[in-house]
């Protein structure tokens, strides 16, 4: 079963920092990533996401940065809003058409 462990921006930060900062003391990016991971009390993959990503907010890495990330997330949820915005208004639209055709001319 999968356990979601959640990490503070200062532990993440903190680790990308090590990474980095001791990456020539190891033969690989990898193996300064397992050992740090050991020593933060995280798996090597979840370092290793957090130093692609720090990669990529720095723009040394392909892909989006947080911060593009955050700004997309809020795009679709306001694209969603109007979505279901429009939504109303057309079957708003709709009722009150059909309640005009409906009613009676007096002469």
């Amino acid at each position: 079963m999968k356990t979601s462990t959640k990490y503070s921006p200062e532990v993440r930060e903190r680790g990308v920092r090590m990474v980095r900062e001791h990456q020539g003391d190891h033969a690989s990016q990898w193996a300064a990533i397992e050992s740090i991971a050991g020593k933060l009390g995280c798996t090597a993959e979840t370092l290793r996401r957090w130093v692609r990503q720090g990669e990529r907010d720095s723009g040394q890495g392909e892909g989006l940065s947080t911060s593009e990330r955050e700004r997309i997330k809020a795009l679709e949820q306001e694209v969603r809003e109007l979505r279901q915005a429009n939504e109303i208004l057309r079957k708003a639209s709709a009722y009150f058409a059909q309640a005009e055709l409906d009613r009676r001319f007096k002469p």
